[in-house]
Parts: structure tokens; C-alpha cells; sequence
């Protein structure tokens, strides 16, 4: 706030990954920061982490959100709502932090997240034979049985996000493209290759969500492989 941020009249919190999930965490407090007159929203890329069992069966990645929670003491500025009903580690998880955040956040994620789609679904242990390892590099050399696994992913996505379906100053993204973290890459955000949806770069859905220029700007992806502007060169 020294640096400057006091005089502002608009505010704008963001990150990716991890930042995506850190910006859902601290939203509602960075906004807090500023006087009521001050226009804040958030904005949460590939920070949408689902609590999913792996293709073996397990809920392998679980271990690692309630060891972030200690080892961070991140419990301290969980929902206390949520808190109230449900263990710390599962108030951690995005799906039950959106249900608190009042402030407005704008979801930008893929529904083929490549990053959970390697570390959460298909991690290396539950893959001893690595008959995933093609796949799990690049959709295109997945057969049709490892796609439906996949489509299960961002069905539990889609599905989790309807709780903002009705919140006008939110805004979501979610497309179809094997790809993680699409702000912070020109190539992902506003390009000639750019992901489209509602003939739309990321950058002119999220600019129409920032100022205002339309109400409830949510746009979800139908099922891969449908987008055609989901480009191979996309980071994964």
C-alpha cells in the first residue's frame, strides 16, 4: 500500500497455480485493504485444484493440500464458515473456498488441466505400467477410454463451478485445451493461436469482465476435442 497502491481507484489481485489458489484464499482480505469506493476483483488462473481419486483409485494428492495446510498455516485464514462444518484440509480445497469469497473473482482455468491432469488424476504411482505416459503428455496420442477419464475431470469441474453460477459480478473461462496457467503467456492470452470461446480471446473475456462491459460473463468449453483453437504449441 506504501508503494502507491492507497491511491488507486481500481485493484486488481492475480496469479496462476499455486497463485490461482492463493488468490482465492486472500481475495476477500486484499480487497478489505481498500476504501468501499475503490473498485477490487480478483482474477484466479489455474488455481481451480479438485480433490479427485486417481485412476487407481486413490485420493493420493490429498496428503499434499493437508501438508501445505500445516506446513503453511494456512487454517488461520480459511473460511470460518466452512471451518465451522468441515475439516480444515477440505475448506483448503477451491471448490469450498468460491462458496465464501465476496469479493468478485474472475475463474480462469481448463477443464483438461495438463498440470492435474499429470499430478492429480494420472500421477506416476498409479501408473506403474506408464500406459498413461503418451496420453498424459499430449491428449491427441490418448485412446478413447483415457479421454472419458479425462471428460470425467472437467465434468466434476463444471459441476463444482455452478455455485457462482448465479453471482453477475463473477466471471469464468474454462476451456478444453491441454494447457495450465493461460495469463501469464502471450501466446494463451491474447494471440492470433489464442483459445477462443464465444469467438473470444481470454483477454477480451476477461477485459468485458473487468470493466463492465457485460454482465455474467461465463463461457465454458465443450468437450475435447471440439474447441479448434486449441493449439498443440498452447504451454502444458
Amino acid at each position: 500500500m506504501e508503494k502507491g497502491l492507497t491511491n488507486a481507484t481500481k485493484a486488481l489481485l492475480t496469479g496462476c497455480s499455486a497463485g490461482g489458489l492463493a488468490t482465492m484464499l486472500h481475495c476477500d482480505d486484499f480487497s478489505a485493504r481498500f476504501p468501499r469506493e475503490v473498485s477490487v476483483k480478483c482474477l484466479a488462473d489455474a488455481g481451480f485444484f479438485l480433490d479427485v481419486m486417481d485412476i487407481s483409485g486413490e485420493r493420493s494428492f490429498r496428503s499434499y493440500y493437508d501438508g501445505l495446510l500445516h506446513l503453511q498455516n494456512v487454517q488461520k485464514v480459511l473460511p470460518k464458515d466452512c471451518l465451522a462444518k468441515k475439516d480444515p484440509t477440505e475448506c483448503f480445497l477451491s471448490v469450498e473456498l468460491i462458496k465464501s469469497i465476496n469479493t468478485p473473482m474472475f475463474i480462469l482455468n481448463s477443464g483438461y488441466d495438463s498440470w492435474q491432469i499429470r499430478n492429480v488424476l494420472v500421477p506416476d504411482p498409479s501408473d506403474p505400467d506408464k500406459s498413461w505416459l503418451s496420453c498424459k503428455d499430449d491428449m491427441s496420442n490418448c485412446n478413447s477410454t483415457q479421454v472419458e477419464v479425462f471428460d470425467g475431470f472437467m465434468d466434476t469441474m463444471v459441476d463444482a463451478l455452478k455455485v457462482v453460477e448465479d453471482k453477475e459480478d463473477w466471471g469464468l473461462f474454462i476451456d478444453s485445451c491441454f494447457t495450465h496457467c493461460q495469463s501469464i503467456f502471450g501466446l494463451s492470452w491474447n494471440s492470433a493461436i489464442s483459445p477462443r470461446l464465444g469467438n473470444k480471446t481470454i483477454a477480451e473475456v476477461v477485459g468485458d469482465w473487468y470493466h463492465g462491459r457485460s454482465q455474467g460473463v461465463k463461457e465454458i468449453d465443450c468437450e475435447y476435442p471440439c474447441n479448434p483453437t486449441c493449439n498443440s504449441l498452447l504451454p502444458t
